[in-house]
């Protein structure tokens, strides 16, 4: 059965005007008077049939049950040379004259940032779409040419999600379609487009003098697709949590066929059958391409910082799980092993030297009595758990000042390294909290046996593990390489994962495997191949049955040569 028969197109309807900032197009979760597909999609059957579809195909334990013929993994499922060039002169006369190159300066800013040690794969070409519909016109013709396409957002990927293992087209969305559609604040929501930054919408709602915000906060200058994608983390998620649905209330994507979805309505909840919106969420672009996210906004709160130290990792966690489970109202615990602490230090970060000890930073949240009543049983539970020292902001100069040192770090461990040219080789395992200390302890033991620099930074109250290895130059790749994967058995061994926050990407798929098992890896390769049977999508990524291209897995050869350039 063919893609169309199993997982029709939802076509675009007009729709009511809407109030809106900058950007006025609007897509229809409802498929338009007579369509033939209307029937199915007024109930439940697109989802019920993918979800029975890729479970029944999940579990066939024999490879010979299975009852469609296995799609072609490699290069050899895309176009040759001549359709790359055929491809590429197509969408030249759909944009803009600017808005695509092939300039070798521009393909490689896309291929690859500082933090990503892969090999740098070029795409072939580099599009900016302005709407939707262009990047639909896009899609079009590369699944006509069996050309990869690369979705990009802001370039901030540390896992290589946006290498172009077999060239294609790279799609930046960052450029043009990083506009503001609509906010409405009496909802508690806003309407954007994909490419923006997560920053810049914050910032927009405080110029309007909106005390609401996204707290999401993976890092500086994250898009939202990025951090959808990639399903994101960071400080925040103790009180506000991960890149989940709670968050997403729906997406606007362009499927691999070239068709347009939007997954729901605006309605802060539905119970209309399964949640399309979760598809997408770190899907890392291999099921489509997110144009437009409506997000769930909360209020702002006043925040203080408390900075404790300890005199073990162990005895940090232990206080962090009886401030969680004594109900302290905080926004995040984030852990600074001694080793960050003493590169802060050293640079002057912090108006004081901390003790360069195991330290925790807590940011207290709400008004100023439940601060007060925080701040008591912060100082109760510090004593208990051995503490060194507290040192406690009372307004927002002196939380600046505290914070500082955990805002600062990484750049801090960089200098503080002493070698000439620094270069960060980063992790974000996560295991259960009762698990922590013991996988940091053995990371630590192993980068001290090897002579390896590499701090420590946790966020701690959910388990997610930053091992920053500080390299001399490239030529310690191959052991670092090695050293991480280590790392990284270990967390899965204590019942963790790969990647807390990260994403698969390019570097992590080969431990699926092991960390999902089989039986759920056969259930994103169906639901892959449903809705992309060509592999088109940002081919080489997340799913551990794509092969790697040439120097991929050995993240230091040389780069396939591209064509068209």
């Amino acid at each position: 059965m063919g893609l169309r028969a199993r997982l029709p197109s939802v076509l675009r309807a007009a729709r009511p005007p809407r109030p809106v900032l900058h950007c006025t197009r609007r897509y229809s979760t409802h498929p338009p008077p007579g369509s033939r597909w209307a029937p199915l999609l007024g109930g439940l059957g697109v989802g019920v049939a993918l979800t029975y579809t890729a479970i029944s195909l999940a579990t066939a334990e024999d490879k010979h049950e299975h009852p469609h013929p296995t799609p072609k993994r490699g290069a050899e499922r895309f176009g040759t040379p001549e359709d790359y060039r055929k491809a590429i002169a197509e969408i030249r006369a759909l944009l803009p004259r600017d808005d695509v190159s092939t300039d070798e300066e521009d393909r490689e800013v896309h291929a690859a940032n500082e933090w990503y040690y892969g090999a740098q794969q070029l795409p072939t070409a580099v599009a900016f779409p302005h709407t939707t519909e262009d990047v639909q016109a896009i899609v079009r013709v590369c699944s006509k040419y069996r050309v990869p396409i690369i979705p990009y957002g802001s370039g901030t990927s540390l896992e290589g999600h946006f290498s172009a293992p077999y060239g294609g087209v790279c799609v930046n969305l960052g450029r043009h379609m990083d506009k503001i559609v609509a906010i409405h604040p009496m909802d508690g929501d806003a309407v954007v487009q994909a490419g923006i930054g997560y920053e810049t919408l914050n910032k927009a709602l405080a110029d309007q003098g909106l005390n609401l915000f996204f707290p999401l906060d993976p890092g500086p200058n994250a898009s939202v697709a990025g951090m959808l994608s990639t399903g994101c983390s960071g400080p925040n998620a103790l009180r506000y949590g991960s890149a989940r649905a709670e968050w997403f209330i729906n997406v606007t994507a362009v499927l691999p066929d070239g068709s347009i979805v939007k997954t729901r309505q605006r309605a802060k909840k539905s119970s209309t059958g399964p949640d399309m919106t979760k598809l997408f969420i770190g899907a890392e672009g291999t099921l489509g391409i997110v144009t437009e996210v409506t997000l769930r906004l909360t209020p702002k709160q006043p925040t203080r910082v408390a900075v404790v130290s300890f005199p073990s990792v162990t005895d940090a966690v232990k206080a962090v799980v009886d401030v969680v489970n004594q109900g302290v109202n905080i926004q995040c615990a984030e852990l600074l092993d001694s080793l960050f602490v003493q590169a802060a230090n050293h640079l002057g970060i912090v108006p004081n030297p901390l003790p360069e000890k195991d330290t925790l930073f807590f940011k207290l949240l709400g008004t100023d009595a439940m601060m007060d009543e925080s701040e008591r049983l912060l100082r109760e539970i510090a004593q208990k758990h051995r503490s060194i020292e507290m040192r406690m902001a009372h307004n927002d100069q002196e939380s600046d000042a505290l914070w500082a040192a955990r805002k600062g770090a990484l750049y801090a461990a960089l200098a503080h390294s002493g070698y000439e040219t620094p270069m960060l080789y980063g992790n974000d395992a996560c295991v259960p909290l009762s698990a922590l200390p013991q996988y940091v302890a053995e990371c630590q033991k192993e980068m001290r046996d090897k002579g390896i620099y590499g701090p420590i930074v946790a966020h701690i109250a959910d388990g997610t593990v930053h091992s920053t290895v500080i390299m001399r130059d490239r030529s310690e790749i191959p052991m670092v390489d090695e050293l991480i994967r280590g790392f990284v058995k270990k967390a899965i061994a204590l019942d963790g994962t790969c990647s807390g926050e990260h994403g698969v990407g390019a570097t992590k798929k080969k431990y699926l495997p092991s960390e999902l098992g089989d039986g759920t890896c056969r259930m994103m390769r169906t639901i892959k191949d449903s809705l992309d049977p060509l592999g088109i999508m940002n081919p080489g990524k997340l799913y551990p049955d794509e092969p790697d291209a040439p120097g991929q897995d050995a993240k230091y050869a040389p780069p396939p040569p591209a064509c068209c350039t």
